[in-house]
């Protein structure tokens, strides 16, 4: 068995003396792992890092098998994430949501938008709401994706502003005002509307968080990304 692609590296870690096993994104092909022969070496270790893109050639004998990868890097971004720890954390917490994945099960559009969030020339001001944006896509991807398109209890697609922490739909101003100490707040910007604000990046990474952990979190009895409540609070404040 045999394929040749190109792969987001989301993970390395040591397999005996000189090796490594390499964990990668493939359009295609989705989250796929294999082994790199001599990844300690000083020749490889160097370009095998998070961050980094490799044109990946993967062999083995059988399909299920970890099979073995030839890797040679493409875009070496992980100098440039490791000098400034906003974009370092933002490729740990990427890597750890790709993680959650299926191995071997394409999502290659999760894959673009977390590579055009690690490519982004931009500042931090928009990029809060990004990867809000990001995680609410993993929310679906996962299977866990949240009704946000017209209102649990009256039906109405206007006026949305709150979601149901139990369901997961969206609850208009009128309905949930009852109620709104029970709801999480619904930031105007995930529905395509108003700008987006400190508040409202804040308020959409509680909501995203809410979901993430009920879902995914809790139920694997796994710990958030270590990195996530820094780049919330950095990237709240940056609105």
């Amino acid at each position: 068995m045999e394929w040749t692609g190109e792969g987001l590296i989301i993970g390395v870690r040591r397999h005996g003396e000189t090796s490594v096993i390499l964990e990668t994104m493939v359009a295609g092909r989705g989250r796929c792992l294999g082994l790199v022969r001599g990844g300690r070496s000083p020749r490889l270790a160097p370009f095998l890092q998070p961050g980094n893109t490799a044109r990946l050639v993967w062999r083995a004998r059988l399909e299920d098998h970890l099979g073995v990868f030839a890797a040679e890097v493409t875009s070496p971004r992980a100098a440039r994430l490791m000098a400034d720890r906003t974009r370092l954390y933002l490729m740990q917490m990427l890597a750890e949501h790709l993680r959650l994945l299926p191995e071997r099960d394409p999502h290659d559009e999760l894959l673009a938008r977390a590579l055009g969030l690690i490519d982004r020339e931009t500042g931090e001001d928009s990029l809060g709401a990004e990867l809000a944006r990001f995680e609410l896509f993993l929310l679906e991807e996962l299977g866990f994706g949240l009704d946000l398109g017209s209102c649990a209890a009256t039906g109405v697609t206007d006026d949305l502003t709150h979601v149901s922490p139990r369901s997961g739909r969206a609850v208009s101003a009128e309905a949930a005002a009852p109620y709104a100490d029970r709801l999480l707040p619904l930031p105007p910007f995930l529905l395509g509307e108003g700008p987006v604000g400190p508040h409202g990046v804040a308020d959409a990474f509680a909501l995203t968080g809410h979901f993430l952990d009920r879902h995914v979190w809790t139920a694997r009895q796994i710990a958030p990304p270590s990195t996530r409540d820094w780049l919330v609070e950095r990237l709240s404040s940056a609105g």
